[in-house]
């Protein structure tokens, strides 16, 4: 049962839109007429997604939207089974949507409720390369001209367990490249190398100084991370397959992170990403929260980046190679003006709540006509001799 006041903002509906490119928005209504946006996007896993807001919806349609934090505990602990990607994702979504509400209940960002911001504007970066990278001279000098001052690129396509060391000497090259205009880049290994492999590669790039090495390892690999990162100089970043502040732990005690890069849409939404922030901090590690995803995630992500003395970088998913010209991060906003990219940045978001406009009848339309299509999935990649690699 909820805790309620005199100023309850009782929960009426709860919804889920399934969009394309590969996102899943979440709308939660109050009584009183309120209105909030959230994104549990799982790349991959959009079905079982939709599965979990049966649960969420038949719990908490009737509690208090102004009690986030009483439904995060109870939508988080309030089962036996608990946590993982597919539990967490939803309940990212829906604490979202509440930090949404409140907000524009109180006529406010998010961020003014979180203590106020401590920068006027969040350093971002795009994407070059894409899956297969290349063309990425030309990419990062696209992205220049969009503003951009930093980007960030997937090192290797399929690599075997251990392969030839001659495979790293394009990624090398590509860093070069891009560096060439002036331009920091983020090299994400994506959990595609073994141990072998990755520990060379980090070798190599290490004197073109990267901005960072992300997923250099697995998630499950804690140790052999901080074995890395304890071998190199250039900073470690992780954390999109963490899903809560116990998931870091062993990433903080074990010195492996310089980075952490909690997914706003993953890890259990605003509330969960601050603490995770604040956790991080107190290692003297940074903050990057990584959002290859929707306008929502990004937007949720901006009102913690804004607050967060320790955040360094946001990543943002526009003309990102999952997206297609008529599914891309402006396509459901009101008014895409709010982020714009000007010398690397955007400003502080000033609007109520999340700070974003979404197109309810546009997402309404193309959900209902990509109802019946097949919810997007990430490639299966198969070496020379048939084994699985991951991706």
């Amino acid at each position: 049962m909820s805790l309620k006041t005199n100023q309850s903002s009782i929960i009426s509906k709860i919804e889920v839109f399934r969009l394309p490119p590969r996102w899943l928005f979440v709308r939660v209504e109050t009584e009183d007429g309120y209105i909030g946006w959230g994104e549990s996007t799982l790349e991959g896993h959009t079905e079982a997604i939709e599965g979990a807001f049966f649960d969420l919806t038949e719990r908490f349609v009737g509690w208090d939207a102004d009690g986030i934090e009483d439904i995060w505990q109870h939508a988080c602990r309030g089962r036996f089974y608990r946590g993982g990607p597919v539990l967490m994702s939803a309940l990212s979504g829906l604490d979202i949507a509440l930090w949404d509400i409140k907000g524009k209940k109180l006529g406010v960002p998010v961020w003014q409720l979180l203590g106020g911001k401590v920068r006027n504007r969040v350093k971002v970066y795009g994407w070059v390369g894409g899956d297969h990278p290349n063309a990425v001279f030309e990419a990062a000098q696209v992205r220049k001209q969009q503003g951009f001052t930093a980007v960030k690129m997937n090192g290797t396509e399929s690599i075997a367990w251990i392969d030839s060391p001659s495979l790293l000497d394009d990624t090398v090259k590509r860093v070069r490249e891009v560096k060439s205009l002036g331009m920091d880049v983020g090299v994400d290994f994506h959990g595609r190398l073994h141990k072998g492999m990755a520990k060379q590669l980090a070798k190599m790039l290490e004197p073109e100084q990267p901005l960072f090495i992300e997923e250099p390892l697995l998630p499950s690999q804690p140790e052999e991370i901080a074995d890395l990162a304890h071998a190199v100089s250039t900073p470690i970043a992780s954390g999109e397959r963490l899903f809560t502040r116990n998931d870091f732990r062993p990433y903080f005690e074990k010195k492996a992170l310089d980075i952490a890069q909690p997914d706003v849409s993953h890890c259990g939404g605003i509330s969960e990403l601050r603490r995770i922030a604040a956790m991080a901090e107190t290692y003297d590690v940074a903050l990057a929260p990584h959002c290859p995803l929707g306008p929502v995630a990004l937007a949720a992500c901006i009102q913690v980046a804004l607050t967060a003395p320790n955040f360094v970088i946001q990543e943002m998913s526009w003309q990102i190679h999952y997206n297609r010209e008529d599914a891309d991060l402006f396509t459901y906003l009101v008014d895409s003006a709010v982020f714009a990219v000007k010398d690397g940045h955007i400003d502080a978001l000033e609007g109520p709540g999340i700070g974003i406009q979404v197109n309810e009848a546009l997402v309404r339309e193309r959900a209902a006509a990509s109802a019946n299509l097949p919810a997007w999935r990430n490639p299966a990649w198969r070496g020379e001799d048939g084994t699985l690699r991951e991706w």
